[in-house]
Parts: C-alpha cells; sequence; structure tokens
C-alpha cells in the first residue's frame, strides 16, 4: 500500500483563540508561583528548609528558563520568615594592630555604636584640651616642676657654698658648670694662678678635683631628678585624663552594659588614651605660627603613618555589615564575583612611595553582606574569576570568611598588610549555570558534591494540554504586567502559545524559556505601539518573530542566492542514480536554517569497504562516521548473506567546505548507496533527513522544522510543481510547527511531506519502484530494489572472486 503525505492538519497543532475564553489579558490574574517546573520547586524547598553542612544549591538549565528570577522569588519569600542577621564590625586591635578585632552586634547596633564612639572622640578632644587647660592642672603641674628647680638649686647651693668656703668658686661656662680657683672673693685669672708657688698650686688642684668629683656626681643625677619629675607629670596627667575620659566612657558603657565585646573596646580606647596623652595635649606650631594638627594616635604610638589622618582614627568602629534597614534574611546576588568582592578585601592607599593601611580600609564581601541568608552566584562567572571558586568552597568548608588577597598570597607585593580576624559563616550558597558545567564539576572536583548537594534541575520545555494552554496565557499576561507592556488579545496570546510549541520543538509542549518569550512580548508590543495599536494582537506578534528572522537573515539568504544562481549545485527536478538532497541546519548566533546538500555515492568492486570522504578528508565528525559503519553493516547483514560483500563505495557532502557531524544523513547516504547499488534513479524533488539503525529503522533527528523549511524555500523559489516533498522519521511527526506557508502549500498539494519508518519505505517513495520483501524462498521479488541490490551485490562478489581465481592462475603460470 502506498505511503500517503501527512495531511496539513498534523503539521501544526494551531492553539484555537476562540477557546482561550478571553478578550484581553487584562481579564486574567496574574499566574501564582512558577509554571511547569514542579521538579525544580520541590528541589528549591528541600535545599532552603535543610538546615545541614553542604546542602548548598546549583540550579542548573540552559539560559533563558527564569532560574535567576525563580530562585530569587523563592529565597526573598523564606528569608522573609526568617530573623535579621546580626551586624559585623572590624575594631582596632590594641594588643596587635595588623590582626584586627571582629565584633558581632545585633542588627542597627552597628551603625548606632559607630556614631558614638565618633561624638567620643569629639568629646574627648575638646574635655581633654579644657582640663589640661584648667588652673587646677597648671597649679600641680608648676608645683611638680618648682620641686624639680628647688632640688637641683639646692644641690648645687650646697656645693658651692663648701667649695668657696676652701676658695674655690663654682662657676657656668658656655660648655656647662666649671671649678675655678678664688682669690680675694674673685675668681683667678690663669696667669695669677700659674704665678702662685708650687705648693699652693698643688694644693688648691687637690681642692679643685675633690669638689669636680661631687659636681660630676651631682649632675648625673639630674636625668634621674628629670626622669621622676616626669614620671610625677605622667602619673598627674592619668589621673587627670583618667577622670575627664572615664566620666564620658562610663556613660556609654551603661548604653552598652549587655554587649561584653563593647565594653572591652571602651575599656581598652581608655587605656590606650591615657597611655597617648600626648597626641592629644601636643600643638606643634606650623608655618606661619598657627597650631598644627595634632598627630595621630597611631602615629604618637609608633605604628607608623595614618593613611586617613585624624586624631583618634584607631578609636573608630568600622561598620562592614549592616543590617539595620533589614527585614528578615539578606539574598545577596554578586554579578561579579571576583575574590576581592566575594569574600572582602583590605585596601591600601598610596603614601611617601608605600602603600599603607589600617582596619578603617577593611571592605565587606558577598559572603559578609548574605552572612545569615542567602547567597546567589552565576556558576561560570565564578569559574572565571582567578582563586574565587577556591576561596568560596574553603570558606564554607571552614564555616568562616577569612579575608586574603592574591596578592598576600603569592608574595607579590611587598607592603604591610592586615589579618582580619575570620568571621564565623551561616548561610546558604546557590549557584547558577548550565547543565554542562554542573555535570563537569560534580565528575571533576570531588569537594563540589560534599558542597552542594541539593540538585536544581529547570525543565526547558512542559507539557501542553487544555489547562496547561489557560495557564500558559496567565503567564504570559503576568509576563506582561511585569514589564511594563500593553495587554495581548486573545489571537495575540495563541500566536505565542503557537510559537512557545516551535521554541519547545515539539507540538505537544511548550517552552519553559520565558527569557525568549520576554522577547518576544517586547518586540510585539514595539510593532503594536508603531501601529498605534492599544493591544497586541496576533498580526504584531507575527511581525515580530519576522523582523527578527529578517535581521538574522543575511546568511541563510546569501546560501540560498548561491544554490539559485547554479554556484552551488542541487537538483529540484528530474531523477538521478547513487544521488540525493540532504538537509543539514546551520545555527549561527541566534538564527537557526534548514540548509540543503548534494550526497552522492559511487561504487566499483572492492573489499566490503563504505569509505567515507568526509572522514578521509578530516571534516567528518565521529557521529557521522557511526552513521556511515551503521549502514555498512545494514547492507553486510541485509543482503546475500552467503557471499562476502565485495564492493567499494565512497560517499560525500558535495561542496562541502566545513565539517560535517551528526547522524541525522545516515539514511540519505544509505539511499543514495541502495541507488547506485540498483542502478535506480531518486528523484531530485525530495529531500531526505533521518538516522538509520542497522535494521534498517528510520530514527528522530533534531530540526526538522527548519530542513523542511529549508528545501521548501528553494522548490518555491523554482516553482512548486505539486512533485516537491520531504522524507522525514515517522518519530519526528509530533515535533512539527511548521510555518503557515508551508502548511498551506500542503494543504494545497503543492508540496508533500511523508513519514517514513524503515528504508524500505523511503527507497519506494524515491525511486518509484517497490522496496521488495524476503519471500519464502529467501530471494525478493524480481524487480525491486532490494532484489536489484542483491543481484549488484552478487554480481560484484562473483567478480571479486572471478578476478582473484584469473590473478591466481597468473601466479602459477609465472611460477
Amino acid at each position: 500500500m502506498p505511503i500517503k503525505p501527512l495531511k496539513s492538519q498534523v503539521l501544526k497543532r494551531r492553539c484555537d483563540a476562540a477557546k482561550l475564553r478571553f478578550k484581553t489579558t487584562a481579564e486574567l490574574k496574574d499566574l501564582p508561583g512558577v509554571l511547569g517546573q514542579e521538579r525544580a520547586v520541590a528541589a528549591l524547598k528541600f535545599g532552603v528548609g535543610i538546615q545541614r553542612d553542604g546542602f548548598n544549591l546549583f540550579a542548573l538549565g540552559p539560559s533563558a528558563l527564569g532560574k535567576h528570577s525563580t530562585v530569587r522569588q523563592f529565597l526573598e519569600t523564606a528569608a522573609a520568615a526568617k530573623a535579621t542577621p546580626d551586624d559585623w564590625c572590624y575594631l582596632y586591635n590594641f594588643d596587635d594592630n595588623h590582626r584586627p578585632r571582629a565584633l558581632r552586634l545585633p542588627s542597627g547596633t552597628g551603625v548606632k555604636l559607630r556614631r558614638d564612639v565618633e561624638r567620643l572622640i569629639e568629646e574627648l578632644q575638646t574635655v581633654i584640651a579644657s582640663v589640661f587647660e584648667s588652673d587646677e592642672y597648671r597649679t600641680r603641674r608648676q608645683a611638680i616642676d618648682e620641686e624639680f628647680q628647688e632640688r637641683q638649686s639646692h644641690a648645687f647651693e650646697d656645693l658651692q657654698k663648701r667649695a668657696n668656703a676652701r676658695g674655690i668658686a663654682l662657676v657656668r661656662t658656655p660648655v656647662g658648670l666649671a671649678l675655678a680657683p678664688m682669690k680675694d672673693s674673685e675668681v683667678m685669672a690663669p696667669d695669677a694662678f700659674q704665678a702662685l708657688p708650687e705648693s699652693e698650686r698643688s694644693s688648691l688642684e687637690a681642692v679643685i678635683q675633690e669638689f669636680q668629683k661631687e659636681l660630676q656626681t651631682t649632675v648625673r643625677q639630674i636625668p634621674r631628678w628629670d626622669k621622676e619629675r616626669r614620671e610625677k607629670v605622667r602619673e598627674v596627667n592619668r589621673e587627670v585624663m583618667d577622670f575627664a575620659v572615664g566620666h564620658l566612657l562610663e556613660t556609654l558603657r551603661q548604653s552598652y552594659k549587655e554587649l561584653p565585646g563593647v565594653i572591652a573596646h571602651l575599656d581598652a580606647v581608655q587605656a590606650d588614651v591615657i597611655d597617648n596623652v600626648a597626641a592629644f595635649v601636643a600643638r606643634p606650631q606650623a608655618e606661619g605660627g598657627a597650631p598644627a594638627d595634632p598627630p595621630s594616635p597611631m602615629q604618637a604610638a609608633g605604628a607608623g603613618p595614618n593613611p586617613a589622618g585624624g586624631l583618634a582614627r584607631r578609636y573608630q568602629v568600622n561598620v562592614v555589615v549592616d543590617n539595620s534597614g533589614a527585614r528578615g534574611a539578606p539574598v545577596v546576588y554578586e554579578d561579579n564575583p571576583a575574590l576581592g568582592n566575594l569574600v572582602g578585601r583590605v585596601e591600601h592607599l598610596a603614601q611617601m612611595g608605600a602603600l599603607i593601611t589600617d582596619f578603617g580600609l577593611i571592605q565587606s564581601g558577598a559572603l559578609h553582606r548574605a552572612n545569615g541568608g542567602y547567597l546567589i552566584l552565576d556558576a561560570r562567572k565564578l569559574m572565571m574569576q582567578p582563586h574565587a571558586y577556591e576561596a568560596l568552597k574553603r570558606t564554607l568548608q571552614a564555616s568562616e570568611v577569612r579575608i586574603e588577597s592574591p596578592a598576600q598570597m603569592y608574595s607579590m607585593v611587598s607592603t604591610v598588610s592586615l589579618e582580619p580576624e575570620p568571621i564565623p559563616l551561616d548561610i546558604k550558597v546557590v549557584l547558577i549555570g548550565d547543565r554542562m558545567l554542573y555535570y563537569m564539576l560534580a565528575a571533576q572536583d570531588p569537594e563540589f558534591g560534599k558542597l552542594f548537594k541539593v540538585e536544581v534541575d529547570f525543565e526547558e520545555d512542559m507539557e501542553r494540554r487544555p489547562d496547561s494552554s489557560h495557564a500558559y496565557a496567565r503567564l504570559i499576561a503576568t509576563l506582561a504586567r511585569k514589564h511594563g507592556l500593553k495587554n495581548l488579545d486573545a489571537t495575540g496570546v495563541a500566536r505565542v502559545i503557537d510559537h512557545s510549541a516551535r521554541l519547545a520543538g515539539d507540538s505537544h509542549k511548550l517552552t519553559a524559556r520565558m527569557g525568549m518569550i520576554t522577547d518576544v512580548l517586547r518586540e510585539a508590543d514595539y510593532w503594536a505601539a508603531e501601529t498605534g495599536r492599544k493591544v497586541i494582537s496576533a498580526a504584531d506578534v507575527q511581525r515580530a518573530l519576522e523582523a527578527r528572522i529578517e535581521r538574522g537573515d543575511r546568511i541563510r539568504q546569501r546560501s540560498h542566492e548561491h544554490i539559485q544562481q547554479g554556484t552551488v549545485l542541487i537538483d529540484t527536478a528530474g531523477a538521478l542514480v547513487g544521488q540525493i538532497n540532504g538537509l543539514a541546519v546551520l545555527s549561527i548566533g541566534s538564527t537557526s536554517f534548514g540548509k540543503p546538500s548534494r550526497i552522492t555515492a559511487r561504487l566499483h568492486v572492492g573489499s566490503g569497504e563504505v569509505i567515507d570522504i568526509e572522514r578521509k578528508s578530516e571534516l567528518g565528525g565521529s557521529l557521522h562516521s557511526k552513521g556511515v559503519l551503521i549502514l555498512s553493516s545494514y547492507l553486510a547483514s541485509h543482503y546475500a548473506h552467503d557471499r562476502p560483500l565485495s564492493l567499494s563505495a565512497s560517499l560525500v557532502f558535495e561542496q562541502s567546505y566545513g565539517g560535517v557531524d551528526g547522524d541525522s544523513a545516515s539514511s540519505t547516504e544509505l539511499y543514495a548507496l541502495l541507488s547506485a547499488l540498483a542502478e535506480a534513479p531518486i528523484k531530485q524533488s525530495f529531500a531526505v533527513t533521518g538516522s538509520v539503525n542497522q535494521l534498517g529503522r528510520v530514527q528522530a533527528i533534531g530540526g526538522a522544522n527548519e530542513k523542511i523549511e529549508g528545501f521548501f524555500n528553494l522548490c518555491q523559489a523554482r516553482g512548486l510543481s505539486g512533485e516537491h516533498g520531504v522524507l522525514i522519521p515517522e518519530s519526528n511527526v509530533r515535533h512539527l510547527m511548521l510555518r503557515d506557508d508551508v502548511v498551506e502549500a500542503c494543504a494545497a498539494g503543492r508540496f508533500h511531506i511523508y513519514r517514513i519508518k524503515t528504508i524500505d519505505e523511503g527507497i519506494e517513495i524515491l525511486t518509484g519502484v517497490p522496496a521488495g520483501r524476503r519471500g519464502r524462498n529467501g530471494q525478493f521479488p524480481k524487480g525491486t530494489i532490494n532484489r536489484r541490490v542483491e543481484d549488484r551485490l552478487i554480481q560484484l562478489a562473483e567478480s571479486r572472486r572471478d578476478f582473484a581465481k584469473a590473478a591466481k592462475q597468473n601466479e602459477e603460470k609465472l611460477a
């Protein structure tokens, strides 16, 4: 029974706008939740709900599925029910200034503490300055200085009296104090001293030597007395500072008495202010006699230059995480997951040719900000950032955020940096990426499976049912409102649903790649505005789709022109032996189109090898070579079982200058080979696609719609004769969502599409000759394609046998 072409009704499954039961999407309510992602939603609920180490999530699937928006929407709902996490601050470490301390505070307290400390510093400067300028302090300080002066004067006066009694004077010279002989209460001149008798000179020199030793002893005591004076001054300063600072800090302590970490920091501030009172009191003169800014406490304490200046920067509070305005747990998406943006960083300032830093230059990362909540990362971007993925794994394994930089890790710079105290981490991380990346990490990284145990797999499509079409219409309405687009009428929604099935590549499914649908809605909204319509109709959607094709159609047009001009040889009329039209899909950027190709087969006596010229020329991929090997197996098993396969055949894609891969042309190549063996011409008005197995069954392929439309475009340009058509596998019928003009041509009988189950069915249509089945006698009926193929193979086997026999006889004669 001859195979009939498909009826036009099965070539495209249309959505009936009349059955949608609304006029415009304004009548439809927003669709709650996520449509068609039940598996992914269940995985999200599980991953967010389970509070165990390692149960972080990886959302996988192709682009435009709405993975990010779905994950974020779900996480924000879950985060709203959680408690707001604490603030985190970094403080100066008075014991080791290179290791800043981390301080955990209730949410909203960090900013308040920072403001309170800033006010404290301002008050300290005012109060301390007034205290040290008070009469009481000056009196006490003056008493200490006067005591020192009196002690020093008394010591020298006593020495001078005793020296004078023995004729020796204590005199002050430019180089210090000295002893000299006296006569009549006057210091003797050197000449007069030399004129004295020897005995008298010797006696005076002995006395001078005696008092010189006492003078040296007294002079040596002066630094000790001055040290005692300074210590007394410091004690007074401490007492005064303790009174002034303690009063101010006590009020602050009462405000934070429930926070031991704050109290400890305030105690350290008080002790440091008292120890470094000179930094608050000293007022060196700048140029012009004006008071200069006082040195910072960091400079006064010998901690090196202060990078940002300021009197008391070390006492300030660096709030790295502020949750004062948060409600619930944070949901953070880091668009640029570089190492510093992920785990935080310590910034540096250039000063006097050196890079310097302090705890105030510590910057938080995404992990800090998301602590206590959820962090979303793009997996591909994460992998492209040096060290970021490894740092994320270390952080999750240790459950703490440790700020580190590549410069320190590899000793790239010789600057003094900081080692901030790590911050404990409580977080759920969600990576978003494609399936290939997920499977690669799962296979190659043994730590990945321990840290990301929840697989959130998004579907690319959903079942197309009457109820799902209505739900899909509500989804379209939701998207239109979300993006501020015009409402759609029922015809516009129906056309979008039809396009959705086309994108899904299956008339019984709808695509879940809502990013693509949203783009179509945006473009249709533009064209509706261009024509002055207030509602998007099917015409606007169609125009948007056609404009999109036109924008990316240059390469397809050039390819089509080359065929029309005869540069690329493709026949669409007549019949030829060993030649057939195959179909391929080219995908360039966002554009995919079908391209016909001529496939030819040639054969002669040989050893049973089917030569794949594409493979020999290194233009064929492994899948294409597999298809050629399968058709070779089909020949050997299907014909002339009692004889060896004795042909040498070659197959080639004519005028193919790029790579060829995939097995979708294996049935086409087999038809060409059978035509060459049977010497049965193939109608060039047909094109064929489909793979074949060893049993001769034709199997499904991808891109059926594009392939059919590609050949249709060529035939239409040359004039449809009613003989043109395409052979596709029967299993591809459900995937058909053809253009309206193709469907109309098929309905009018000007173009035909045949569904094929087996090679026998296909060869009958292509040649018009019955394929034939092997009878009880073990032979195919005479005149059939299979009989002619088998007879030819037997002939080739006998020719090879006769050739081998003759060659052997010649060898014997020569011997």
